[in-house]
């Protein structure tokens, strides 16, 4: 990583900490007040050493020194703990802004964009990767400031009593952050590479253990487990580079601190015997003096130590920040909601003229094409695989970017705000989605609004009565729809549609993955419920389109041809094409049966 891309980085980190800057400003003054009840502690305890030793004053005349310092001691301990907790609050409100900047990123990009990676780099990079930046924000930002006033606390008071003892500390000091910086750099890149490597091996690692099933029935088990071993030991080498440049960073900064302690023992020893005689001012080194120093030497180079511990969360940090930084920075210009409200209407109209859908990076997918969606009427979307349909769904759901004309109600799509456009969409897809939760849960997605009267209703609308009364609506529900048939999932994700209120269904390829049975069920309440609401329907089997008002048929990202049913069975091609081959499928089927 070259030093600009790290300063802007350090910067961009600096920038959220602003975001929490009370706690931190409360971790740094409880470090500060530390300090002070460390100052009062050291000098007690050398005033008791020094009375008891050379003044042979009776321990029963120092009570209130051993009460002092008892009280000193408790004193620290508490701001040490309040200073823990502080910090803590601040990495905890910074990485939550964090994730919310991520998932607001990931929303507002949309499922194009977010097929374009495995879940596990998503998994990655929202958990991990901002986990890691805690100790960034709560114990080495505060130890940045605390680095540097404590030591200068330390020797405003030093200074006074033994000017050689501080000048000791004054020239030794630099040397602890000069080393520390020089193994850092290493440290950043370390990091860095070692998190693209978790990265990969989350993104593989997860990916495999959803397509287990294939793997064993194919008989590649071994294969894999290879190719995850070479994985894990990627990631575990750089895990290593990591730890090792950490060890090296501890083992620098405790050599020059030890060494400058030994220097400042050194030079108060020599000062005892009479060797040496500088540094007090003409009154003499005393043992108070001599202890107090001593006692304050290694507190003086413990604010920079620590930072050096630290120096590797900066790293991390760091780090964990490029990739971070790198998708938030993600170009969504195309993509952006527009402002523009749009009119509370009962019905949705959508024209679309030399319409021409893009890749997120910019390639053709679909188009030009032009078409009429009209208001209350069902329009079907028919083509073969890898025709544009999916694609041609993400641009009206505002997912992908466009050129030409997509207007809705007249009022053109990337104007519009996305958040009450979608308000206006019941979308049902071919893969139910239900959450972990309960079937409450999933049919109202926190819509606290909506009454248990309007609940029920579209359960028994969407035929979901049956399993439903029999499990109860607080039935646990597991990811990926566990717990439920595929049918069962279908019809709740029908049940979901019809409880969001909008104005127009968006169906795609509803019955896609389901039995004879539960097709019928799911077809029969979509029919109801899209009577006379403007609806498009993506789908692959034609016979049950005779009543649907229009059919759009679409080729390689173009529309071939365009009308009803009973108009496209007529006309030579491609419509006529897959009718045919659609019966010809059902005939042997029933032939084989």
């Amino acid at each position: 990583m070259d030093k600009k891309k790290q300063r802007s980085l350090n910067k961009w980190l600096k920038q959220q900490s602003k975001l929490a800057k009370r706690w931190l400003m409360v971790a740094v003054s409880l470090g500060v007040l530390s300090s002070v009840f460390l100052l009062v502690q050291a000098a007690l305890l050398a005033d008791i050493l020094h009375q008891l030793i050379i003044e042979k004053v009776d321990k029963n005349e120092l009570i209130w020194q051993f009460v002092g310092l008892g009280f000193s001691v408790v004193g620290r301990a508490l701001c040490n703990w309040g200073r823990e907790i502080a910090g803590y609050r601040c990495g905890e409100q910074i990485r939550t802004y964090i994730r919310q900047l991520i998932l607001d990123k990931l929303r507002e990009l949309g499922p194009a964009h977010i097929k374009g990676k495995p879940a596990g780099t998503w998994a990655t990079l929202l958990l991990e990767q901002v986990e890691d930046m805690q100790d960034f924000f709560a114990r080495y930002l505060p130890q940045m400031s605390l680095s540097v006033l404590v030591p200068f606390i330390i020797l405003v008071v030093v200074f006074p009593i033994n000017w050689a003892a501080g000048l000791i500390f004054l020239l030794t000091a630099p040397l602890v952050p000069l080393f520390m910086a020089l193994v850092g750099m290493k440290a950043a890149d370390a990091n860095r590479k070692n998190f693209k490597a978790l990265q990969r091996l989350s993104g593989h690692f997860y990916d495999r253990l959803q397509s287990m099933t294939t793997i064993r029935l194919f008989n590649r088990a071994d294969e894999e487990t290879e190719i995850l071993k070479g994985a894990s030991e990627v990631f575990r080498t750089r895990t290593m580079d990591v730890l090792r440049v950490a060890f090296l960073s501890s083992a620098v900064l405790e050599f020059f601190t030890s060494l400058s302690i030994a220097i400042t023992a050194v030079y108060f020893g020599f000062s005892y015997i009479g060797e040496l005689n500088f540094g007090h001012y003409g009154v003499g080194v005393t043992l108070f003096a001599g202890l107090f120093i001593l006692i304050l030497a290694p507190e003086f180079y413990q604010p920079l130590r620590d930072l050096g511990t630290f120096y590797h969360a900066k790293a991390q940090a760091v780090g964990a920040a490029e990739s971070i930084v790198e998708f938030l920075e993600t170009d969504i210009d195309l993509t952006q909601s527009g402002s523009t409200s749009l009119p509370k209407q009962n019905t949705i109209s959508i024209s679309a003229s030399d319409l021409v859908v893009k890749s997120p990076d910019g390639a053709i997918l679909v188009g030009p094409i032009s078409f009429d969606l009209s208001d209350g009427k069902s329009t079907a979307l028919v083509g073969p695989s890898g025709a544009g349909k999916t694609s041609l769904i993400n641009a009206i759901l505002g997912f992908l970017p466009y050129s030409g004309s997509l207007k809705v109600n007249g009022i053109e799509l990337n104007t519009l705000n996305t958040d009450e456009w979608r308000k206006q969409i019941n979308w049902v897809g071919q893969n139910p989605l239900l959450l972990h939760g309960s079937i409450l849960d999933n049919l109202t997605l926190g819509k606290s609004s909506l009454s248990e009267q309007a609940v029920n209703q579209a359960v028994m609308n969407s035929y979901s009565a049956k399993f439903v009364t029999k499990h109860g609506l607080n039935y646990p529900i597991s990811d990926r729809s566990g717990g439920l048939s595929v049918g069962q999932a279908q019809r709740l994700a029908v049940a979901r549609a019809m409880l969001h209120g909008g104005s127009f269904w968006l169906l795609d390829e509803p019955t896609a993955s389901l039995d004879a049975k539960s097709e019928q069920l799911v077809m029969s309440s979509l029919d109801k419920e899209t009577m006379g609401k403007t609806t498009l329907m993506v789908t692959h089997q034609l016979a049950p389109l005779k009543d649907t008002a229009q059919i759009l048929v679409l080729e390689k990202g173009k529309i071939v041809q365009q009308g009803d049913f009973a108009a496209l069975s007529k006309q030579q091609g491609l419509f006529a094409d897959m009718l045919s081959s659609s019966q010809q499928t059902n005939d042997e089927g029933n032939l084989d049966a």
